[in-house]
């Protein structure tokens, strides 16, 4: 055990923190995810700054708040002045390195203004979010040129597009070919083999890469794209479960009696509407589930990578998600919204330092946020964090101490955002776009939703933790909405938007007038 020299920076796409095994799922085993909880830290209440895709991505890349990287929804290119993980290992000599998905979008006006619009090194590096590529697999649409898709040619999957044809393709009943964009058939087994599978495709790329690094360090994102839809699992996954080993729905009729506008709106789309029928509940739910248990068979594979090559020694690991899926929680399908369902996810830190030998194995139940994650790596390797600029704080500070709080005390709430804007929510509700904005401030007691021009959300969450009872408007609860109100505001009053100047600059440039020759005021 010594000093972290690597990272491994994991995350999955759309998983639930409470379909795994070591967050309480009583039927779907994840002994490999377990183990490595085991070795290190779970942290409890790990919450996204966003429920969406992109913005969540680019606030765990970043280490800011979504309302300070601009990044509001997965086609809001990412702002070339940001910095990125990325960028700041790049100032060390170290190259991110990315096997998977990632949702970054070029900003391509911001590089043509810059006259980085060519084939230069950094704006091929600027166009991928300062990521150098082993692999970018998006895995949500055809990629009949990439990779993946060459991968399978030459495994046998002879189609323009194998993605569409044997991933997400299967066979029916009627020995008919149906796709898996359709969750009437996410039951069947997909045309594609497990090992010839996006998990086990992803998962070969990382142990590729880690092995070709000998004993160089390295830095890497493994980023899978699954148990995101559709919900295709490849045999025996696909059947591994019943509908019995399933979580239970959690929604009350009484949700649908007095609806807030904007969930309203939600429930007319396609993927609600559908995921409010029971049937596609039963369908996709135990598919769901086996996508699960691949991703931990395969991280099971990387481990023992880990160990035949001593990694495990010096690598430092964050396991985690961009943020979950309803399922048919709260009458809701695919995510956004602000239900816990979605905004909590799973969070593991393994520490390979022996300073963190004191809370190995244990369960944290501190606030944890997305953008702690890049100023825990950069702690990790003992490297300066920009704190005029990152918004999160190094999880190092929790896990080398014991579980204690650091003399500067822990944050006691958690936040996060929503931009509906291109939803078609927006149209059926009549709203511009820009007034479709929503933030999140939530406490160990409560959780408050500001909606642009538009009523609040209140949830007791000491008596009512489902989130089922909505107290946005009731009457008796106006002093509690008026003190998280002014909570929200606080937060967003404090974000860090002067991002040129460093905090130490500020100081030493501070009464310097006259030293620069400028005497205003004097008699």
């Amino acid at each position: 055990m010594g000093t972290p020299r690597n990272v491994l920076f994991i995350m999955c796409d759309q998983l639930r923190a409470d379909h795994l095994s070591c967050y309480g799922h009583p039927y779907l085993h994840t002994p490999n995810i377990d183990a490595l909880a085991k070795r290190g830290v779970r942290f409890e209440r790990a919450f996204v700054q966003s429920g969406v895709c992109g913005p969540s991505r680019m606030s765990y890349y970043t280490g800011r708040y979504v309302s300070s990287h601009g990044a509001t929804w997965n086609r809001v290119p990412l702002s070339i002045n940001e910095i990125t993980l990325g960028e700041y290992l790049r100032g060390r000599q170290m190259d991110l390195a990315l096997a998977g998905k990632t949702h970054v979008v070029p900003d391509k006006k911001g590089m043509e203004r810059l006259g980085l619009d060519g084939d230069s090194e950094i704006a091929a590096l600027l166009r991928e979010g300062c990521f150098s590529l082993v692999d970018r697999y998006d895995g949500h649409h055809a990629e009949p040129h990439g990779g993946y898709a060459n991968y399978l040619r030459r495994h046998g999957y002879d189609s323009n597009d194998p993605w569409t044809d044997f991933v997400i393709g299967a066979i029916d009943e009627n020995g008919m070919q149906v796709s898996g964009w359709n969750m009437r058939n996410v039951h069947l087994p997909a045309r594609v083999a497990k090992e010839h599978s996006e998990t086990a495709y992803t998962t070969s790329q990382a142990i590729d890469f880690i092995s070709s690094r000998g004993e160089m360090p390295w830095v890497l994102h493994l980023s899978y794209v699954k148990p995101h839809w559709p919900y295709m699992a490849p045999a025996p996954y696909h059947n591994m479960y019943s509908l019995e080993q399933c979580l239970p729905v959690k929604r009350t009729k009484q949700e649908l009696e007095r609806q807030h506008p904007v969930l309203a709106a939600y429930r007319q789309q396609e993927e609600c509407a559908n995921f409010m029928r029971d049937e596609v509940v039963q369908k996709v739910r135990p598919a769901y589930q086996g996508l699960i248990k691949q991703l931990d068979d395969e991280l099971g594979r990387l481990w023992e990578a880990l160990e035949q090559s001593g990694r495990w020694d010096d690598t430092l690991i964050v396991f985690t998600a961009d943020h979950g899926d309803y399922l048919g929680d709260h009458w809701l399908g695919e995510k956004e919204q602000f239900y816990d369902t979605i905004q909590r996810v799973p969070y593991l830190v393994y520490d390979p330092s022996a300073d963190a030998n004191g809370t190995r194995g244990l369960s944290m139940s501190h606030f944890v946020e997305a953008i702690d994650t890049v100023p825990t790596i950069l702690d990790g390797l003992g490297i300066d964090i920009p704190s005029h600029r990152i918004e999160g704080r190094s999880l190092l500070a929790l896990t080398r101490n014991n579980g204690m709080l650091p003399e500067s005390g822990w944050r006691d709430a958690v936040f996060s955002e929503l931009d509906y804007s291109f939803r078609e929510a927006r149209r059926t509700l009549g709203r511009h776009p820009g007034e479709c904005k929503a933030w999140m401030v939530r406490t160990d007691d409560w959780k408050y939703v500001h909606w642009q021009g538009l009523p609040a959300q209140l949830f007791d969450l000491k008596n009512d933790p489902d989130e089922f009872h909505d107290l946005g408007t009731d009457a008796s609860h106006e002093a509690v909405r008026a003190a998280m109100r002014e909570r929200l505001l606080g937060w967003f009053s404090s974000l860090k938007r002067r991002t040129t100047i460093s905090y130490d600059e500020v100081e030493r440039a501070t009464n310097r007038h006259k030293q620069a020759g400028v005497f205003f005021g004097v008699w």
